[in-house]
């Protein structure tokens, strides 16, 4: 089964952009917006994997959600739409010249009310929350060198059947090498390998993007 997949050209990657239901005018002013900061613009998540992010949230209920790594604040208000009026995501992250691109969006898409911002360090942030379950849905895009230890703080505050989701996890392809990998690279792979036996969660790991780790504490 080694060849059951296609391979995507760029033209039948936008006919798969073009087929999703979540097609929001914010989004693309937002993305617009990212795409004039450069070469740095890459950290925002792909469209499909925004509109992924929605339908997940909203296809568990979720009412509370945490990100890890808001850069401007696409994957933000990809997860606030998933949620209900009354829901609420907790965003952490360093930049506040970037994720202030972001509020601007968030506002401008109705969806402000729901997401707190807190900038400083994200582990801080965590180890600062009670203990409990407290989140049905995570998002963890930041220092790769992190995602282990951000990933065990959320997993001890998600509730049975939530669902955390871990990008870049094939790293332009560079989790394949392990000789000469750098630090995150090495990272990667360790987490990848740790996630697809660890017994507490069920997971998936998937292609899109760059691609995107699906777990499910059990």
């Amino acid at each position: 089964m080694s060849d059951k997949f296609t391979a995507l050209s760029s033209e039948l990657y936008d006919y798969v952009v073009a087929h999703r239901s979540e097609r929001d005018p914010v989004l693309a002013a937002l993305a617009e917006e990212t795409a004039a900061l450069g070469s740095i613009s890459l950290m925002q998540v792909a469209p499909d994997e925004g509109a992924l992010m929605t339908l997940l949230a909203r296809a568990i209920g979720a009412r509370s959600a945490v990100e890890i790594g808001t850069f401007t604040g696409y994957s933000s208000l990809c997860i606030a739409r998933g949620l209900p009026e009354d829901g609420r995501l907790l965003c952490c992250d360093l930049n506040a010249e970037w994720t202030a691109i972001g509020r601007r969006h968030w506002d401008r898409a109705g969806v402000g009310h729901k997401i707190e911002l807190r900038l400083g360090p994200a582990l801080d942030t965590l180890r600062a929350l009670p203990a409990g379950a407290q989140f049905d849905f995570a998002f963890i895009d930041a220092d790769k060198t992190g995602y282990r230890d951000y990933y065990e703080e959320i997993l001890a505050r998600l509730r049975p059947n939530g669902l955390i989701l871990f990008d870049n996890v094939l790293w332009m392809g560079q989790v394949l090498f392990e000789k000469g990998a750098d630090e995150s690279t090495q990272a990667l792979r360790l987490l990848n390998d740790f996630l697809a036996d660890d017994r507490r969660v069920e997971s998936v790991m998937l292609s899109i993007s760059d691609g995107l780790t699906i777990v499910r504490k059990r």
